[in-house]
């Protein structure tokens, strides 16, 4: 790596250290390492809760405020893409004005922008605010781990990633099951209520606890026109993901967004090599074990968020569980992930990256390749067993490609490149559920006709077979009302057994991804410049 970090910047004479210039030894409260970690933790649940807690509540939102399933998956969609477009930048901005303010800044809007959806009372209003919702999410993420590399020193850095990665996990994975049990004893607006107070825990702490931490040659000037090119073609990028479902990945309109998508990067990429001070220095990418951990976040996102996808559909509509049942069966996935993030945590900093970061992805891809297998009749205990196996996986690779995007760059680009391990992870979960999604369409569009022959049921009318496919891919019975039991209840059949088998092979197509990372993984190694860190004080 080129860029020169603080510690190459003190130089051997002057006695200067990167503790001396970052993080002064904390006294008392004010920059101890742990209090740290626990107040970026409760900032950055808030984020990673949001990303699926909402979902349980969208049909309470829907009849309460009279949207249509169009409107309803906005709520959804315009949270991760204000997300995804703005992370990097967003890391930038820490970079630049220092990450507890950013952290600080993010909190306070995302608390605010929460409470004013749970007092909307149209379904524009609830949009706009998510996507306030995700531009303040934004800041939030990238000033965490900036704050928790400036803080620890690196023999620590791994142990505080891994229950960062823990906290992480266990909000996204636990969304379904809070958000189940306050749509159905409280309501759909307590989802958005709840982080107000949370908000303001972390706001008092960040206060009190949070310690300024900027690099000697932090970025003076922001690169607007790189700013402008990069959240272009992100939009462009997110925006065909989520639209391809409903236009076609064949739809003109798809590629013409995914082909601006690739000019806009072509042109950042240019201008990034002719500006001063460059939004993202291309010299970063020079990094293999950084670049690979780039592309690791993004596989490991595709075979997870992808693959989880249709899990719900699969205990909710094939299993008939209610939706916190249904958030409580993947507890062995949540509670694998909290016991093993700080554990990949130690073992990553005994062993480095590459062993844990490839075991876990093969963890990965076996889990993918048992959901694969799935069918209606599997009991719970078997489901467990694929369930904590992913868990497992997933732990080291939340913790280890993180430590090494943000450990190979140098300590001014920490934030950026705490926002390049966020996007890749939003991009990654947009292009698997938008790319397995594909698969799951074709494998039902290919095998309801012909299952539903088999089974000698009435043969369906070209008008009838769009909305029989669009139910059977979440796994709903097309039936329509006043259809006679014995009718209605093969009809269910086919239809679940056309999910399932649409199911099996995008799960097999996370397992193929999930193979794939383990080749990129073992191109990773430990941070390079992960002594750049504080690492004073209180460890």
């Amino acid at each position: 790596m080129t860029s020169q970090t603080t510690i190459d910047a003190s130089g051997p004479g002057d006695g200067a250290t990167a503790a001396s210039l970052e993080a002064p030894p904390a006294a008392g409260l004010r920059g101890h390492p742990w209090l740290t970690l626990i107040t970026v933790a409760v900032g950055v649940m808030m984020v990673a809760l949001d990303g699926t807690i909402v979902a349980i509540a969208n049909p309470a939102i829907a009849k309460d405020l009279g949207a249509s399933f169009a409107d309803v998956q906005w709520i959804t969609n315009a949270y991760f893409l204000a997300l995804a477009v703005s992370l990097i930048t967003a890391g930038k901005l820490g970079d630049r004005f220092g990450h507890r303010q950013t952290f600080l800044i993010g909190v306070t809007g995302f608390a605010t922008a929460s409470g004013a959806i749970g007092l909307s009372n149209s379904i524009a209003a609830v949009v706009t605010f998510r996507v306030f919702q995700g531009l303040f999410g934004a800041l939030l993420m990238p000033a965490a781990l900036g704050l928790l590399r400036a803080t620890f020193p690196a023999e620590k850095l791994n142990m505080a990633i891994g229950i960062w990665g823990m906290v992480i996990g266990a909000s996204t994975a636990g969304g379904p099951i809070l958000g189940g049990l306050l749509v159905q004893h409280v309501s759909w607006q307590s989802v958005f209520f709840i982080n107000v107070p949370v908000g303001l825990v972390a706001l008092v702490l960040g206060l009190l606890i949070l310690r300024d931490h900027r690099a000697e040659n932090a970025p003076r000037s922001f690169d607007l026109l790189g700013i402008a090119l990069l959240s272009g073609a992100m939009f462009c990028l997110v925006w065909a993901l989520i639209k391809a479902p409903t236009w076609g990945w064949g739809d003109g309109r798809t590629w013409t967004f995914i082909a601006a998508s690739v000019l806009g990067f072509a042109l950042f990429s240019f201008w990034e090599t002719k500006v001063k001070e460059p939004l993202i220095p291309l010299a970063l990418f020079r990094s293999v074990p950084l670049s690979a951990g780039v592309v690791l976040m993004v596989l490991m996102a595709i075979a997870f968020m992808g693959g989880l996808f249709f899990v719900t559909f699969y205990l909710q509509n094939v299993h008939g569980m209610a939706p916190v049942d249904a958030g409580l069966h993947l507890l062995p996935l949540t509670g694998m992930m909290i016991v093993g993030s700080p554990l990949a945590g130690a073992a990553i900093t005994k062993l480095g990256p590459r062993i844990p970061l490839a075991g876990g992805m093969t963890a990965t891809a076996i889990a993918m390749y048992g959901m694969s297998t799935l069918k209606e009749g599997t009991g719970s205990g078997v489901m467990s067993v694929w369930f904590a196996l992913l868990g497992l996986g997933l732990a080291p690779v939340m913790v280890g490609a993180t430590e090494v995007i943000v450990g190979n760059a140098p300590m001014e680009l920490s934030g950026v490149a705490g926002g390049l391990q966020q996007a890749a992870m939003q991009i990654g979960g947009s292009l698997g559920t938008a790319v397995l999604g594909a698969v799951m369409a074709s494998k039902v569009d290919n095998s309801l006709a012909g299952n539903w022959k088999a089974a000698g049921l009435p043969h369906l009318t070209p008008a009838q077979e769009g909305p029989a496919s669009q139910a059977v891919q979440q796994g709903l019975s097309p039936a329509p009302k006043g259809t006679p039991g014995p009718v209605a209840a093969k009809i269910a059949e086919v239809a679940h057994h056309t999910f399932i088998s649409g199911m099996s092979l995008a799960s097999l197509v996370a397992a193929g991804v999930a193979a794939v990372a383990v080749l990129v993984a073992l191109l990773t190694k430990r941070g390079a410049n992960a002594e750049s860190g504080a690492g004073v004080g209180h460890i």
